[in-house]
């Protein structure tokens, strides 16, 4: 599903215009992106999975189509543990 399908969906769903649906969309996104940037790094929407934010270590790779190897600089990536509602539709 692409993000204009999701919007239809919800636009649908909630009986509201594409645009306002776009917006609570694009605000729920927003929400999130700020949620992760802050010190604590994680946001929980019960039923549906927690966000968080993970400190990677700096570590060595190989780059796979010369096998050279690399250094891979440390960094800080989002992790996605989904919920017991969410991993039970999925099944």
């Amino acid at each position: 599903m692409t993000k204009a399908e999701l919007i239809d969906y919800m636009a649908q769903e909630a009986k509201i215009t594409k645009e306002k649906a776009g917006i609570a969309l694009n605000s729920l996104i927003d929400g999130i992106q700020e949620a992760l940037s802050t010190e604590d790094g994680k946001i929980q929407l019960t039923g549906f999975g927690t966000f968080s934010k993970v400190h990677r270590k700096a570590r060595k790779g190989r780059n796979p189509a010369t096998g050279a190897e690399i250094d891979i600089p440390a960094q800080n990536a989002v992790k996605f543990k989904p919920g017991k509602k969410l991993s039970d539709a999925v099944e």
